[in-house]
């Protein structure tokens, strides 16, 4: 009996040796990432305000993590394209996802043939921001307040129809919200953008629109475009007199883009933890903060627990927006 006692010693200190290398390697893998560089894939062309957010996120992100974060730009089916890449990409932690309101939530009920399935195929990282949109009127509409605007639009049912940049935007899902919250009746007009949008608007074609800020902006400031309320809880940077819809005539209205980011599912949970502490100790610096008010967005910071709770209420809340639109996916 105790001579086999030195013998089971010596397979455990050779079962120890043997194993000992691959925990030594393991843990090597887990405190060297990120050992090359990080692509941030969003769906969107360069310029916009979502690339422009993306560029601000990476630049921080190369400066923390001490490595390259380059911005992919693959803009196409409302960010479906760049979402199924990063979908399909190995679960390492090199392929983010600069995501949007459209990938996370709305696209699912707008777009027929998903490429990847939003709920089990990326794990949450962290929240960034939101864009708000505004509603809008040319300048002859004798609607100067949005209670004029719901006022107007009741007495005269189809008066107010209104502009979106197209079926499921976030400008038409937006007016949808606003009507089943204020019981008018307006009929959506869809343009392929902003810019035949815009023109429309101005030239009286179209009395009303919700659209983002930004390309509105100095037809607002020339008056040529009247802005009578942002969508967003609070008010907008670009527009700080023009006061929000929940303040003014629709308590708890709340329709923004808001940004995220995401990783492919079945991501490593240390390397979801350092991304996700990364980008929201990020947001919540005063530095960061003031980059994306410039630019006319509001930081939302949130942990990768605060952005799956966020696409949990999300999903339901455009869920009944889009049943009572009656849309289809198409």
């Amino acid at each position: 009996m105790t001579s086999s006692l030195p013998r089971r010693r010596l397979l455990a200190s050779g079962a120890a040796l043997i194993t000992a290398p691959f925990i030594a390697r393991a843990g090597i893998a887990a405190d060297a990432y990120p050992a090359k560089p990080i692509r941030l894939v969003l769906g969107f062309a360069p310029g916009g305000i979502t690339d422009i957010l993306a560029r601000i996120v990476a630049q921080h992100l190369a400066a923390t993590l001490k490595t390259q974060v380059i911005v992919d730009n693959r803009p196409g089916a409302g960010g479906n394209i760049a979402a199924a890449q990063v979908a399909r990409a190995a679960p390492d932690g090199y392929a983010l996802l600069f995501g949007t309101l459209g990938t996370a939530v709305t696209n699912q009920f707008i777009y027929k043939d998903m490429p990847f399935d939003t709920a089990k195929d990326f794990v949450p990282v962290a929240l960034v921001g939101s864009v708000p949109n505004v509603l809008l009127v040319h300048r002859d509409v004798p609607a100067t307040t949005v209670a004029e605007y719901i006022a107007l639009a009741k007495a005269k049912p189809g008066s107010m129809n209104y502009g979106s940049t197209g079926l499921g935007s976030s400008s038409h899902l937006g007016m949808e919200l606003f009507k089943a919250m204020t019981g008018i009746e307006a009929e959506n007009v869809p343009y392929k953008g902003s810019a035949l949008l815009l023109q429309d608007l101005l030239a009286g074609r179209i009395p009303s629109a919700m659209d983002s800020i930004s390309i509105h902006l100095p037809h607002i400031r020339s008056g040529a475009i009247r802005a009578l309320g942002v969508t967003s809880p609070t008010r907008a940077p670009d527009l700080p007199d023009v006061p929000t819809i929940a303040e003014v005539a629709v308590p708890g209205y709340d329709a923004v883009v808001w940004l995220y980011v995401a990783a492919p599912a079945g991501t490593p949970e240390p390397i979801v933890a350092q991304l996700s502490e990364a980008v929201t100790s990020g947001v919540r610096s005063a530095d960061i903060q003031r980059q994306i008010r410039e630019v006319g967005a509001v930081p939302l910071p949130g942990s990768a627990a605060d952005l799956a709770r966020h696409v949990a209420a999300e999903t339901v809340k455009w869920k009944k927006i889009v049943d009572a639109a009656g849309l289809q996916p198409g």
